[in-house]
């Protein structure tokens, strides 16, 4: 008993042990910090990236697709009915993007996708911008260009259709999505908002930008980073009108890999709506249009042959959802014997260039489709950790030369429990509860304001941006996320405690030796 009552009373008296208190608080507070703002930034990498696919991924690793993806789908179904919720196609692809009103051209990866199955196997419909305000608007389908217009009173008006999808939405709307709605989407303002203004009424324009007769054209959603410019508030400006024409020209490709002795063809869309999923490498390249039409454009729908047959219809990729509590892992195994037993037992013989591309099909759970991305924030993760981790070896350094020093002090002390009767073990004791004492005030201490750091950094960042700009740390328009991670991990936090007070101990471990090696006698003729 007596050990911990003076190791209590060390802590109080000696004013030098706040030092080491200190030395604990700060080194847990840094790394708590970082670790966080770390985890934070690979959990939204991980959120991300499963929002972008499905729970299982097909696909044979090239543009030229494979085929027989709709027999399978519906084989899945039939095999895994508990299982599989949906499954879809994907056709993946590369071309260019033209805006012909102000001769913009950017590269572009086409995705061919059926948009309704598409957003029910991952999160895309989260991230449409006008879709999230003017709900069901957003389509592939042929399109004139939605044109605003000013009402008897002088107010600006949309047409009906959008009218009244938008006055849907704002009745389960919350304050802070109608104050979203307000800072960005409808001003009326033509080139850099919603929709053309006009001086007539609200309707659609089945002109092009040249005033030439396009009629209807098929929609296409584009990536946000691809068409606007992402400002300093994370936010963004938007350069083109919904339902401004679009030109995309991509190239067709044999099942041999070899491009159509067509060429090129070009295709003029109309701008629907644009995807921010989050993730910059996807929203500044990818463009989205309908399955059926990117497929009957790429010469992937099925096509008959010299002896009259008809070619089986290919995509590039399956995207397959599971349904809730199904262990994805187990799924993907089960979906791979499947797919060997399908392949075994095709519902017609394959050509020889057919049967190459299905030879290469994988089946790939959506976290191993994104494991080289996943892993180098990991790495990251590990590598600041290790790095602050030496950082805190310091703190162990202080801590014990602090405890040599009230050894030193403490001599005189040793002596006379000594002489009582206290053992060499009993002796190091009171300075290894002394260490983890000052190990857990220190830690304590440390997490808390960690949390608490963490919780309100961006609040602290946005005062330092007051105080001076050119001390801004994490700039929406250059990082993915808007704003810096703020979450805590309770299980990590414990385990940052928990190496604190053993860390702390460490440091205590060999002036407690050298006390407990101290001799009576030479002790109280110490002085």
């Amino acid at each position: 008993m007596y050990k911990f009552v003076l190791a209590l009373r060390y802590l109080r008296k000696r004013l030098i042990a706040l030092f080491a208190v200190a030395s604990v608080t700060l080194c847990v507070f840094m790394v708590v910090v970082v670790m966080s703002v770390m985890g934070g930034f690979l959990e939204m990498v991980k959120e991300r990236s499963r929002g972008l696919l499905s729970d299982i991924v097909v696909d044979n690793g090239s543009i030229q697709g494979f085929p027989f993806y709709q027999e399978f789908g519906d084989f899945l179904k039939e095999e895994m009915p508990e299982e599989i919720v949906l499954s879809t196609p994907v056709i993946y692809n590369y071309g260019i993007l033209r805006v012909t009103a102000r001769n913009y051209t950017k590269p572009a990866r086409v995705l061919g996708v059926r948009l309704a199955e598409y957003e029910q196997v991952n999160d895309f419909a989260n991230s449409l911008h006008y879709d999230r305000f003017y709900p069901g608007t957003t389509s592939f389908q042929p399109q004139l260009q939605p044109v605003s217009g000013y009402d008897e009173r002088g107010q600006l008006r949309l047409p009906g259709d959008f009218e009244a999808a938008h006055a849907k939405w704002r009745e389960t709307a919350t304050p802070e999505q109608l104050a979203d709605y307000d800072k960005a989407p409808f001003s009326g303002l033509p080139g850099n908002r919603f929709f053309a203004q006009t001086y007539g009424p609200p309707g659609y324009w089945a002109g092009s930008i040249a005033e030439e007769e396009s009629g209807e054209l098929p929609g296409m959603i584009v990536g946000c980073d691809v068409i606007n410019e992402r400002n300093k508030t994370g936010g963004y400006t938007r350069y083109y009108s919904v339902g401004q024409e679009m030109l995309l020209n991509i190239l067709p490709v044999t099942t041999q890999g070899v491009p159509s002795g067509k060429g090129a063809i070009t295709l003029a869309m109309r701008y629907a709506d644009d995807s921010r999923t989050g993730v910059y490498e996807v929203d500044s390249v990818n463009v989205y249009a309908d399955f059926d039409l990117i497929q009957r454009i790429l010469r992937m729908n099925p096509r008959e042959r010299e002896d009259g047959t008809f070619s089986p219809p290919r995509t590039s990729q399956m995207l397959v959802r599971l349904a809730d509590g199904v262990d994805i892992n187990q799924a993907k195994t089960k979906i791979s014997e499947l797919w060997q037993s399908f392949r075994a037992d095709l519902p017609e013989a394959p050509t020889d260039d057919e049967a190459r591309l299905l030879d290469f099909v994988s089946v790939e759970t959506w976290e191993e489709r994104q494991r080289p991305f996943i892993e180098a924030v990991e790495k990251e993760k590990v590598l600041v950790a290790i790095l602050y981790g030496v950082v805190s070896l310091v703190a162990i350094v202080l801590i014990g030369c602090i405890f040599y020093m009230v050894v030193e002090k403490k001599t005189r002390d040793i002596g006379i429990l000594k002489s009582l009767g206290a053992s060499s073990s009993g002796i190091a004791s009171i300075f290894l509860a002394y260490g983890a004492a000052v190990g857990v005030v220190g830690s304590v201490l440390g997490a808390c304001a960690g949390a608490l750091f963490v919780s309100y950094i961006n609040e602290f960042q946005a005062v330092l941006v007051r105080i001076n700009p050119t001390w801004e740390v994490w700039s929406p328009d250059v990082y993915t996320f808007d704003r810096i991670p703020s979450s805590i991990d309770l299980q990590e936090t414990a385990v940052i405690v928990l190496i604190a007070i053993l860390a702390s101990m460490l440091g205590a471990l060999i002036p407690a030796i050298l006390a407990a090696r101290v001799w009576p006698v030479d002790a109280l003729r110490y002085e």
